[in-house]
């Protein structure tokens, strides 16, 4: 049976109860998001983000979603979950937020906003508003978006197994060119390589695959260049020897994951093995610090501590992690100054790692879900150091 990305009416009728009820115990009668994650949370509608805005609009009682005319056939073709509100162009003679008002003209109480919408767009609201009895940010959906919906773990679980194939995939380009005796392959090479085989996957195996940005994509450094954390793939062949990263992520049904091994080219040497032991062991202390009812904080203390008491607090550049959701990168954060308790239904990724200038980086990342019974590592792809050897 075909992998099903695409979430149903009843799903989104769950979300849309869940954010009422946060609206209600905050007293917002029409609360507006307008970027292109809050749009895929909510309605299901992905879309490539221009200038022209799209906003999701919820009262107590209806949903809509206001997008440009060139995104109406687009949105009626994703069936979304919301009832659409249509404006010809931006900037617009009849513009999107006059649209929005006219629409809602009926609203007189407190209207709210994502907290993280652009300046530029919060005085046409107000305006388009002028009867609100208020007009504030608001995190009730970036609050529901840290715990996932069962469904959700489901999507970001098959995406955790193809980035983990991706990885995969890299190694045998690789290792395929070492067997013949021929020139290895660019790092550019082998991300879209891999990104290819991701998606190849993903459309012979699913049904009803989520168009979205960075729908499957990776970060491929080698040797000295590894020692950038997010070092952009070039045109240089890997070389014998060397150690190369192949950070390598998708997103299934708009949910994100991720699998990144170090991995050498060839028999590493006695001091590429020094410091892969000790991203190795801080990565397992990043991962089993992911504890219910712990913080984000603890996590990536413990596995920070362990590489400056390891004597590399000088390669040491970033924190544990981050949370994954529908982006790559959203909170919570697996950091120092993030006290977030950690909550079964979370989804971080555990990435602490070493970057030696001139030489590697190292770095070992999983997405990792957490559980009332612990960590639970939903990328495989082994790390023991036999394992990461490409002969």
């Amino acid at each position: 049976m075909a992998f099903r990305q695409v979430l149903g009416p009843d799903f989104y009728a769950r979300v849309h109860a869940d954010i009422r009820a946060g609206m209600d115990a905050a007293g917002i009668d029409l609360l507006l998001l307008d970027s292109n994650d809050d749009v895929i949370y909510t309605t299901g509608f992905s879309h490539y983000t221009t200038e022209r805005p799209v906003v999701f609009a919820i009262t107590r009682d209806r949903a809509f979603l206001l997008i440009p005319k060139l995104e109406e056939a687009h949105a009626a073709h994703q069936n979304i979950a919301a009832e659409p509100i249509i404006y010809f162009e931006f900037p617009g003679v009849d513009t999107w937020s006059d649209v929005l008002g006219r629409t809602l003209s009926n609203v007189t109480g407190s209207v709210a906003y994502s907290a993280g919408i652009s300046l530029a767009r919060i005085g046409p609201i107000e305006r388009a508003f002028p009867n609100a009895s208020r007009h504030i940010p608001t995190d009730i959906v970036q609050k529901m978006r840290l715990r996932k919906y069962p469904e959700e773990i489901a999507l970001h679980r098959e995406a955790s197994r193809i980035s983990d194939e991706m990885v995969k995939a890299g190694v045998a380009l690789i290792a395929d060119a070492m067997a013949s005796g021929g020139v290895l392959p660019s790092e550019i090479e082998i991300e879209s390589y891999v990104s290819r085989h991701a998606m190849k996957i993903m459309h012979e195996e699913h049904e009803g695959v989520m168009l979205v940005q960075g729908l499957a994509s990776g970060l491929v450094y080698s040797g000295a260049r590894s020692a950038f954390p997010h070092g952009m793939p070039t045109g240089n062949p890997v070389k014998r020897g060397e150690s190369i990263i192949l950070s390598l992520g998708c997103r299934v049904g708009g949910r994100a994951a991720e699998s990144e091994r170090t991995l050498f080219i060839g028999e590493p040497t006695k001091t590429q093995q020094e410091h892969y032991a000790v991203a190795f062991e801080a990565q397992r202390l990043g991962t089993a610090g992911l504890v219910a009812g712990h913080t984000c904080a603890s996590a990536d203390n413990r596995a920070l501590a362990y590489i400056r008491e390891s004597g590399m607090n000088e390669y040491l550049l970033h924190r544990v992690g981050h949370g994954m959701g529908i982006m790559f990168h959203e909170p919570p954060w697996v950091e120092a100054g993030d006290e977030t308790i950690l909550e079964p239904g979370m989804i971080t990724s555990s990435e602490p790692a070493i970057f030696v200038p001139g030489f590697a980086g190292y770095r070992i990342a999983d997405t990792v879900l957490v559980t009332a019974d612990g960590p639970d590592s939903m990328t495989h792809y082994p790390r023991a150091l036999a394992d990461v050897i490409i002969a």
